[in-house]
């Protein structure tokens, strides 16, 4: 089988997109009655995948009613957001709604895209009757294991102060004054010092053996839930610390866990809250939307992910749909830790999905995998898929950043788009402005 007859076969299968005026209503239609909808991205630093996904998510609280944005950001950063949304905790815009993103990567959730997509889910939801549940915003990350902790002692000084000095016994073993999960983590996990485990386990006990007494004094949309998620997170964060010395698939699938976890979680109390089923759209990267088990990562590895963890827990109710671009620019960093840059993005390896889909004729396209076709079962053999996360290394772009999958099973349907550009950060550094010489310089001045 030749390229040509895969690429004639997938332009008979494709749905042309105009990103500059996109019509949804296919990717609408194949979502469905669909009530769990992940929607990832191929980096944390592309506009249009940024753009796109707000547009589509759009139009699902619009048209299908879902009444929450569950993000791979962190759950009390993505809170404020949330109290910002439904009137509350005395912030005035969306930009100041996001401060609570400080920690590396800044911009993948400070940036441009964002805002515009919160100030309409703000008019959106002050059109929202009263007593009507309003549109919710929420993270599903477990990196802020310092602000939870700080989350949970402050609702029990409000609710129980008994109790929160019982929690700040416990949650003393973690040196609240340091403040650095990563030290802690390395420490522990090398005995070095007492881990926090038990500790972390019994606060969440504890919260919960007084949930009864607790709810009833729920001034606001679920003040009690939102302390338990956070004492959740701090146990399952104290355990992703340490495995983070102990081995890369451990640690990555106590991440995930948790983050389907909290998916989980957030689906029954956003139900229990409506009276029915609630609809929920998930943001995160396509490694943790696309299922697992099409990747060598998990097949090889047993890495899991929740794009399979939804699927296992919600079956037909849950839509996969992945984003791929072939090149442009990239807002993302050289290293952990540094500072965004503008990158310019590589074109795609000749033998991955991104570089077969660049020769189809059209540029921007949508492509479903849920029902037999002759283009899904001639690219459901593996190929290369490229990854960029926060991270971009094109200097070491095969080995740093393309992982063979098959993306039949790991999506039910792809956005591809030809050529993108980087998100913008809000707090825009002078190496961003100047972004990367053209790599066709001097030829291409």
């Amino acid at each position: 089988m030749n390229e040509q007859t895969i690429i004639e076969a997938i332009e008979k299968e494709v749905v042309p997109l105009n990103y500059e005026d996109p019509k949804l209503e296919y990717i609408i239609k194949l979502i469905g009655d669909k009530r769990i909808v992940l929607i990832g991205d191929a980096s944390h630093g592309t506009h249009e995948f940024y753009e796109l996904r707000a547009k589509i998510t759009q139009k699902l609280i619009k048209e299908k009613g879902f009444n929450a944005v569950a993000i791979e950001g962190d759950w009390p950063d993505a809170y404020n957001v949330n109290q910002y949304l439904n009137g509350r905790g005395g912030v005035g815009c969306a930009n100041h709604a996001l401060a609570g993103f400080k920690k590396f990567p800044v911009w993948m959730w400070r940036n441009t895209e964002l805002v515009s997509f919160i100030n309409w889910l703000s008019k959106f939801n002050e059109n929202i009757t009263k007593g009507g549940l309003r549109v919710g915003f929420y993270g599903l990350d477990l990196y802020s294991l310092h602000a939870s902790i700080d989350a949970v002692l402050q609702y029990l000084e409000k609710v129980d102060p008994e109790s929160a000095e019982l929690a700040k016994e416990r949650y003393s073993c973690f040196d609240l004054k340091a403040k650095n999960p990563e030290r802690y983590g390395y420490l522990a996990s090398h005995k070095l010092k007492a881990s926090c485990e038990n500790e972390a386990r019994e606060e969440l006990w504890a919260l919960q053996e007084k949930a009864f007494e607790y709810v009833k004094k729920d001034a606001g949309e679920g003040e009690y839930f939102y302390a338990e998620q956070n004492a959740r997170l701090v146990k399952n964060a104290e355990a992703y610390y340490r495995a983070m010395y102990e081995g890369d698939e451990l640690s990555w699938n106590t991440r995930d866990t948790h983050m389907a976890e909290t998916l989980c979680y957030l689906e029954r109390h956003l139900s229990d809250r409506l009276k029915e089923d609630s609809k929920i759209v998930v943001w995160a990267h396509n490694s943790h939307v696309g299922d697992a088990r099409s990747t060598e990562a998990g097949q090889k590895r047993n890495e899991l992910n929740i794009g399979q963890l939804a699927r296992e827990v919600f079956g037909p109710e849950t839509f996969l749909l992945g984003f791929l671009g072939y090149d442009g620019t990239v807002t993302a960093a050289s290293d952990w830790g540094p500072y965004a840059q503008r990158k310019n993005v590589r074109p795609a390896l000749s033998e991955s999905y991104e570089g077969l889909f660049h020769e189809v004729r059209h540029k921007n396209f949508v492509l479903s995998f849920e029902k037999e076709s002759q283009a899904r079962k001639m690219l459901s053999k593996p190929r290369l898929e490229r990854f960029i996360g926060v991270i971009y290394r094109p200097e070491t772009e095969r080995t740093s950043h393309y992982y063979p999958v098959d993306i039949t099973k790991q999506f039910d349907a792809i956005v591809y788009l030809d050529r993108t550009k980087a998100i913008t950060p809000l707090e825009v550094n002078s190496e961003w402005e100047k972004g990367e010489l053209p790599q066709t310089y001097p030829a291409g001045l």
